[in-house]
């Protein structure tokens, strides 16, 4: 029996014919292996015999050479169905036929696959990086390739200690594997060096990377990742070198050296710096819409090439690297441009380009400049075309139209789109951050159609329960609050708060546009018991009512002018004995009659807890006169509200809701010129806590006078001295603002309260420093604010600083 091993290797090295390698053992055998009577297949479970028959080419009867086998035999090698591949000659004797039999060895199909021990990795990227199909012939190979892309993702995710084993077990022609990983931790990097910089230091370079190597402190671990090191190298180191005028900078290599018994890496980069180049000449071409001088007005260096003032301003502020005079900076260039870009938008340009030129001008020196333009195609500006809103199931429309300062056939400006979108969101219907607005070309001429897409939310609440704070003490509270009311934006409120120091009912309406016009309007009712023992008049109750018109200030778009009258009634109990208890006695149902006027100009956004704009309000209400009451005086209060954005973590814009640092500055100051009369409790300043009058944290409730501070305030009670006719607190805040619901911050404060205007020192003010939380909530406000008070005394008037806890707890108004 003559036998011809079919095996690829074999064929491809014998390099004769067929019928010579038979000649080696008889001479006989060429003729009959060359013409075979009969072909089988053997050894075949899974596929059929007739495909592997059709696969393989040889057939019987007809004249074979070598060349035909390895053709078969590669064919079925390339199926991928066989481990092995024999073909094998049987000649007479041993056979009465000429017999050539295709033993083959069928690989195993994939039953499934198994991970183990993935933890720090996306199991759905371990399994894509696999590649192995289930159900499919398993080749060794291609498992041994999967275990390489596996290794290489952890590589890439820093894990470079990572380890994988892998367990098969066959049964019924069935392949399971399992895969064991070993994760371990990622790579730490312990040190970052570079080569080629001279005029960057290293320690500069690695500063602006995020990747940084281990340090002291827990939170400097070195952990490295790979999408944060992609970032570096083609982002935040190229953007350091370009604000430091290397704008040909290069990264010419990146190695990571790992050790893999310690887990530690080192990472050295080899960059070219090239020439530092300068500012040359400035100019601005194309610009038509837009006046020469204004734009140059966002140019970001001054015309000798320099720093701009703004710039040389935040310098003061900020430790930061100064480039010597002249040098061009890349960020700020690029910066402006956006500035450029963004002014043509507000007018309306939206196909506008600003072209930024920066031109490299040869010289002979050693000194490199780059001379500066703006090339501007302006276009045409673009029409609002059409306005939609998408989402709002219960808002009617015209509600919200009311909050969007463009109208269809206008010119669109980017400016007015997100006031609408922050108008929109202020509103606090809608589920937050909202979806961005967007808008898509509506014709050829370039015009646009806008969609304000919203989300409702639960807006009225029905609020009932305990609640607890400085001043008002343990007590409870029913409220009812629906500031979307039927759908038409209007607010119906009902505040009822009971307790041990007050009783206050009150019932209120709003229409931010009534009969669909700019005009608003409010109606307040109140019922108010005051049940602090103020020693010279008792305790009082207040019963009145206020009517408020909102009229739109012209050009202003973020500005109103409030107009009111209120009217109230006050009464006091007698307490007999009292220095006035005469006129608390004559004094039933004393009233006072005021009219008022308010502006205010508001440009805060991300209410309740605002994270950029400002609030400005002055106020003013005349009392008696003509128009009657008890008392006759004026009272005039200003407010001062700005909020700057310190650090944003995550991406701002429309649609985002970023956590973000916030400093915040706040004034409020008061006078009232006349006598209050009765109505002193009301309408003349406490200051101290939280809860009566102005707030000063760090003091108990009436505990800042105009004679000075007052520690025995501290048992709830006030006197009639514990008020004054002017008043002035500063605040200053640093403030975490998680989303609009939660925010904690800490805070400086000084205020202080005079008898008269004339006396106000804001040199000689108490102060507090502190920090604190709130929060909103389906049961209202939660806030609490713990305070030291540096200027409170004892007794005696000795220094006596200390703590002061300032909460709320449930509705609180």
């Amino acid at each position: 029996m003559l036998r011809l091993t079919g095996s690829l290797l074999a064929l491809s090295l014998a390099g004769a014919p067929l019928i010579a390698q038979q000649r080696t053992d008889s001479a006989a055998a060429g003729p009959r292996c060359s013409v075979a009577d009969t072909i089988l297949v053997i050894g075949n479970s899974r596929v059929d015999e007739a495909t592997i028959r059709g696969t393989i080419g040889l057939v019987p009867h007809a004249n074979l050479n070598f060349r035909d086998v390895q053709h078969g035999i590669q064919t079925l090698f390339a199926t991928g169905d066989f481990d092995d591949v024999n073909v094998i000659c049987t000649t007479p004797p041993a056979s009465p036929n000429t017999v050539l039999r295709i033993v083959v060895k069928e690989r195993p199909t994939l039953a499934a696959i198994n991970f183990h021990g993935i933890a720090k990795v996306s199991s759905k990227d371990v399994h894509e990086r696999a590649e192995l199909p289930i159900g499919s012939p398993v080749d060794p190979s291609a498992i041994a390739n999967a275990v390489t892309r596996i290794d290489s993702l952890y590589e890439s995710q820093g894990y470079y200690l990572a380890k994988l084993k892998v367990d098969s077990t066959v049964a019924n022609g069935q392949l399971t594997l399992d895969v064991r990983v070993d994760e371990g931790h990622r790579v730490a990097i312990s040190g970052i060096g570079v080569r080629g910089n001279k005029g960057v230091p290293t320690s500069a370079v690695v500063g602006a990377m995020q990747t940084r190597p281990e340090g002291f402190w827990w939170f400097r671990d070195g952990e490295f990742d790979e999408g944060k090191f992609a970032g570096d190298l083609t982002d935040r180191v190229p953007g350091l070198y370009g604000s430091r005028g290397y704008i040909d900078f290069r990264i010419l290599r990146d190695t990571m050296f790992v050790d893999r018994q310690t887990g530690k890496g080192f990472i050295q980069l080899e960059v070219n710096e090239g020439p530092r180049y300068k500012v040359g000449s400035f100019e601005v071409t194309g610009n038509r819409q837009l006046p020469t001088d204004y734009i140059e007005g966002y140019y970001p260096f001054d015309k000798k090439g320099g720093r701009s003032l703004a710039q040389t301003a935040m310098g003061i502020f900020r430790r930061t690297y100064n480039n010597p005079t002249g040098t061009f900076d890349q960020k700020a260039w690029g910066d402006a441009t956006d500035k450029v870009q963004e002014a043509y938008q507000n007018e309306g340009y939206l196909s506008a380009q600003v072209e930024p030129i920066v031109e490299r001008v040869p010289t002979a020196d050693s000194v490199h400049v780059v001379n500066l333009r703006w090339d501007i195609h302006e276009g045409a500006p673009s029409i609002v075309n059409r306005i939609d809103i998408e989402g709002n199931d219960f808002t009617s429309e015209t509600c919200i139209r009311q909050q969007i300062l463009m109208i269809p056939g206008g010119v669109f400006r980017r400016d007015a789109l997100i006031q609408s979108y922050q108008n929109i969101g202020n509103l606090n219907f809608f589920e937050q951050p909202m979806p961005e607005p967007t808008f898509k070309q509506a014709n050829d001429s370039g015009d646009v159609n806008i969609v304000f897409h919203v989300k409702e939310k639960r807006t009225g609440n029905i609020n009932f329960g305990a609640s607890m704070g400085e001043g008002t003490g343990l007590g409870g509270f029913i409220g009812l609050d629906q500031p979307n009311l039927f759908g038409k934006c209007k607010r119906a409120q009902m505040q009822w708060q009971f307790g041990k120091y007050q009783n206050d009912f009150t019932l209120t309406y709003e229409d931010p546009n009534i009969r669909l016009s700019n005009i608003s309007g409010s109606v307040t009712a109140y019922h108010a018991q005051a049940k602090y023992q103020i020693a010279d008049l008792g305790q009082s109750t207040r019963t009145g009512g206020q009517f408020q018109v909102g009229l739109p200030v012209p050009r202003s778009i973020r500005s109103r002018l409030f107009l009111n009258y209120a009217g109230e009634f006050v009464k006091y109990s007698d307490n007999t004995g009292t220095l006035l208890s005469t006129l608390a006695t004559t004094c039933n149902n004393c009233f006072r009659s005021s009219l008022g006027a308010t502006f205010q100009h508001d440009t805060r956004f991300g209410l309740p807890f605002p994270e950029e704009g400002g609030l400005q309000s002055f106020s003013a209400s005349f009392n008696g006169g003509p128009l009657g009451g008890t008392a006759n005086f004026q009272k005039y209060t200003a407010e001062f509200r700005s909020y700057t954005p310190l650090l944003r973590l995550g991406t701002f814009g429309p649609g985002s809701s970023p956590m973000s640092f916030v400093v915040g500055l706040t004034a409020r100051m008061g006078t009232v010129m006349g006598n209050p009369g009765p109505f002193f409790s009301s309408q003349s300043f406490a200051l101290g806590g939280t809860q009566y009058g102005e707030q000063l944290r760090g003091y108990c409730e009436f505990s800042i006078t105009p004679k000075g501070y007052d520690p025995t305030a501290c048992d709830g009670s006030a006197r009639r001295d514990s008020f004054g006719n002017a008043f002035f607190v500063g605040t200053s805040e640093l403030g975490f603002r998680v989303n609009q619901s939660l925010y904690f911050n800490t805070f400086f404060e000084g205020g202080n309260v005079w008898d008269k205007p004339q006396e106000i020192n804001p040199t000689r003010l108490f102060r507090s420093v502190g920090f604190g939380g709130a929060t909103i909530s389906p049961l209202g406000p939660l806030g609490l604010d713990i305070a030291y008070g540096l200027d409170r005394t004892d007794a005696n008037g000795r220094p006596n600083p200390g703590w002061k806890v300032h909460f709320k707890l449930g509705q609180m108004f």
